[in-house]
């Protein structure tokens, strides 16, 4: 165990302040992830060191497909999240677990970790499969080794971490992909009751402070597969920014929702043509191949093709203009 950086400490409870819950934690009890425990009044990080995975995965993956398109990125992940959501693909590590089982898992320093990115010859670090800010003092020592390396940092994340740790992230964050999971009810029935307005509150925040941001919506079918859902989505992300891409995928069953049927294909083409209509640059959508490619926003034609998670870059310069007609596309390679 390491003690944690975000927390205070009061009458021998500590109050997490990594994320928005704000848990109240007594003496020998953990906060709502799981991973962050009272120790006779200090907080310590259960899963600091304890990563799951060093996987090679393209940075579409993730999804990022406006930063860095065709690069791949060492994923870093731990037990745990703060949230609880019904629909959850990766339930077996973020939920489904105990504290002996983290006990379990070999010790890998953030040194190790980015030796062993280097020595891949890939091109940064995806903090990721699990919610990121539950692991924040992990993630933070991996990233400062990380950019001295000049290895990019990319966090796939519910967008819930703490102003406090927003502002520690950063410096040290490249590009950070945000689930918007749908309205404030949604936030609150399938999620764990947590709020909506922190997570938009981020989304700004990343932006205005230039760290690239791209929004991820799973459409559950039943639950946020409306078309006033996808119009309030796509209005939210052009308040902001038109350029900033928006990704919209498909729900499979798991978890508690394995009875579900999968989203339908209509669901996502019709999710994108209304993002499209509401002046959104960048929209595509996963599991669907002809809605994967960039095209410029100017004279539309094709920067990007992709298949599965390759990308090739026939019509992108290297300072992200198009190469037709000179248009700032604002993507970072």
């Amino acid at each position: 165990m390491k003690e944690a950086v975000f927390y205070s400490r009061k009458n021998g409870k500590v109050q997490c302040t990594a994320c928005n819950r704000g848990c109240v934690i007594p003496s020998g009890k953990v906060g709502y992830c799981r991973v962050r425990k009272n120790v006779n009044g200090r907080l310590f990080s259960l899963v600091y060191g304890r990563t799951l995975t060093l996987t090679v995965d393209p940075i579409e993956k993730k999804p990022l497909f406006n930063f860095k398109p065709g690069t791949m990125c060492n994923g870093v992940s731990t037990y745990g999240c703060n949230f609880s959501c019904k629909f959850c693909q990766n339930y077996y590590i973020s939920q489904d677990f105990t504290e002996k089982v983290i006990e379990g898992v070999e010790e890998t320093t953030p040194e190790e970790i980015v030796e062993n990115t280097l020595a891949r010859e890939v091109e940064g670090i995806a903090y990721t499969y699990v919610e990121p800010t539950i692991f924040a003092e992990y993630a933070l020592d991996i990233m400062k080794i990380a950019r001295k390396k000049s290895l990019y940092n990319v966090w796939v994340s519910n967008g819930y971490m703490s102003k406090e740790l927003a502002k520690k992230l950063v410096p040290l964050l490249d590009a950070i992909n945000i689930d918007l999971k749908g309205n404030a009810e949604f936030y609150e029935e399938m999620c764990g009751g947590v709020k909506i307005g922190p997570v938009k509150e981020n989304i700004r925040f990343f932006h205005k402070k230039g760290v690239h941001v791209e929004v991820t919506n799973l459409i559950v079918p039943g639950f946020n597969d409306s078309k006033k859902h996808f119009s309030e989505i796509a209005e939210f992300i052009a308040s902001i920014d038109k350029e900033m891409p928006l990704h919209f995928t498909r729900f499979f069953p798991a978890y508690k929702m394995s009875d579900f049927a999968p989203t339908p294909i209509e669901s996502i083409y019709a999710a994108v043509e209304t993002a499209k209509k509401k002046g959104l640059k960048y929209v595509y959508a996963g599991n669907v191949a002809e809605e994967a490619n960039t095209f410029c926003p100017n004279c539309g034609r094709l920067l990007i093709e992709r298949n599965g998670f390759s990308a090739i870059i026939s019509g992108l310069s290297e300072d992200g203009k198009c190469v037709f007609c000179g248009y700032n596309t604002k993507i970072r390679r």
